[in-house]
């Protein structure tokens, strides 16, 4: 009875030990992880934009940064505030590079909203919602 009382003991510290054990990171410490621990520089994904009313010209975004409608900015549901992306218009191969500056879309189904100024600099603002391929670049 002693040797399985001790057998127990022995296991249950070395699961404790394992528990509190550090894993080195999959990431080099210059970068970022960012969304399901994938490396900034290889975040790609693809889906639907649209592009921020002038309503919402000079709030405040969730970053605490001021909206400005002229500038190259957007937002996206997870990446890091100040990520650098590439957006790049499916139909036309046209892109822009933007900061993700903000928290959205939060419309089904869309996966960025631009500012005005990004939008209208790959596409026309009259489409609305256009095909998206982003790339995270920094």
């Amino acid at each position: 009875m002693r040797f399985v009382f001790k057998a127990l003991v022995v296991i249950f510290i070395s699961t404790l030990m394992w528990g509190c054990s550090t894993v080195k990171p999959t990431h080099t410490p210059t970068q970022s992880p960012t969304p399901n621990n994938v490396e900034r520089a290889a975040y790609v994904e693809t889906g639907k934009a649209s592009f921020y009313a002038e309503e919402h010209q000079s709030k405040k975004t969730a970053s605490g940064e001021i909206y400005d409608y002229q500038l190259n900015t957007a937002a996206h549901k997870t990446l890091p505030f100040g990520s650098q992306v590439r957006v790049t218009n499916v139909d036309n191969g046209k892109s822009v590079v933007v900061k993700i500056n903000d928290r959205g879309p939060f419309i089904k189904n869309r996966i960025l909203d631009l500012s005005k100024a990004a939008f209208k600099s790959i596409a026309d603002t009259s489409s609305g919602v256009i095909e998206i391929k982003i790339e995270v670049i920094e």
